[in-house]
């Protein structure tokens, strides 16, 4: 068995041990000390990167109660070690794991929550809840947790024999069998957990709820904590500071801002469609009568606009009325008759034009690939009476 010195202190950097065993495996060697700081995951929580008698970690292990570290070379058994943890990765996991026992202990105690789910990874958290929140329910557990880590609270880690144990409220995912730890925040979460954790919640630095769904009867959520959540805040500022700049906004009003901006867009984008119509609508009505087929080309049009010239162009030719819009190689078309059957012309049509789309006798839809002459060569050449 491994003396796990990450159960009593987290914020152990180095530390010496004694090889127990090395042994060759798979290319490398797997080590077994009989003491560690360095964590191997569990808990939601990614294994620590570090070194062993100045090797690196490459991989990490628990085998029941045993810590197996494995490394580029073998130690010497008996002989005694310092193993180093990249404190610059294991500081801010710490800030995160904290940070969730203290909102999970927080949904626990205000709204009867349990967490089944949870995730570390990027910065970002995911956290699985039983019970559905509100914003407003997601929002006061924000700032109650934040309240905690305020108070700069102790976290402590126990370790209690089977009777303490069973006398312990304590939170956990999965029922658990022997050595049990357990970590306390007092007045805010008790839980079981295997992972290493700040000292003091004053560390945790910032809890911040940044998505939230619901999700299996209950809510899955997105949090952010300590350096993880500076970044993610600094981040956000530099975005709403360009937003702010382009909008001639206050940063604080830049949503409003914004929601001008899409409003006026908005208008303007429907008012140029009704001129883009009242162009075409005379466009169409300047179309002189003719005999066969006619084709219309036209940029950018939407299908409403698309399907009323066609139908303006349908009585002002015996044949069909193609109407195009788009470039060559990628148009989008609509085709109208008064007299030509158009569902059973469709796949003769399609071939000449490389296109696919289909529809009713009266109108056919869909897109074509060839090039404009290509198209305007197939029309004129050909009848579908």
């Amino acid at each position: 068995m491994t003396d796990k010195l990450y159960y009593s202190d987290g914020e152990l950097r180095s530390f010496e041990a004694r090889v127990v065993s090395c042994e060759p495996e798979g290319g490398a060697w797997a080590v077994v000390l009989d003491r560690t700081a360095l964590f191997p995951g569990g808990g939601g929580q990614d294994a620590d990167s570090g070194t062993v008698g100045g090797l690196e970690v490459i991989g990490m292990r628990e085998e029941d109660e045993t810590v197996v570290h494995i490394l580029p070379a073998p130690l010497g058994v008996g002989e005694t070690v310092t193993g180093t943890v990249d404190w610059a990765l294991r500081f801010p996991r710490m800030q995160s794991h904290t940070g969730e026992h203290i909102f999970s202990g927080t949904v626990h105690r205000l709204y009867n929550g349990e967490n089944v789910g949870f995730h570390m990874g990027g910065g970002y958290m995911t956290l699985d809840f039983s019970v559905e929140l509100s914003a407003a329910d997601i929002a006061r557990c924000e700032l109650e947790a934040n309240r905690a880590v305020w108070r700069d609270i102790a976290v402590n880690s126990l370790l209690p024999d089977g009777d303490a144990l069973s006398a312990l409220d304590y939170r956990s995912k999965k029922e658990l069998h022997g050595r049990v730890r357990i970590v306390e925040i007092p007045g805010v979460d008790l839980c079981a957990c295997c992972a290493p954790h700040c000292a003091r919640t004053g560390e945790v630095g910032l809890i911040k709820a940044v998505d939230s769904m619901r999700h299996r009867g209950g809510t899955r959520l997105s949090l952010v904590c300590g350096a993880a959540a500076y970044s993610d805040y600094a981040a956000l500022h530099s975005a709403n500071a360009a937003v702010s700049a382009a909008l001639s906004a206050k940063r604080l009003e830049t949503a409003q801002a914004v929601e001008r901006v899409l409003r006026e867009a908005a208008e303007m984008h429907s008012e140029i469609g009704r001129l883009r119509r009242d162009i075409l609508a005379l466009k169409a009505g300047a179309l002189p009568e003719r005999e066969g087929n006619l084709c219309l080309f036209e940029p950018d049009l939407d299908a409403v606009t698309l399907r009323e010239l066609v139908n303006a162009g349908v009585s002002k030719c015996s044949g069909v009325c193609a109407g195009f819009t788009g470039a060559d190689g990628d148009y989008r078309y609509m085709i109208g008759s008064r007299s030509a059957d158009l569902r059973a012309a469709a796949r003769e049509i399609n071939s000449g034009i490389a296109g696919r789309g289909g529809g009713s006798p009266a109108r056919i839809q869909g897109s074509a690939r060839a090039s404009r002459e290509e198209i305007e060569a197939f029309f004129a050449s050909h009848s579908f009476e």
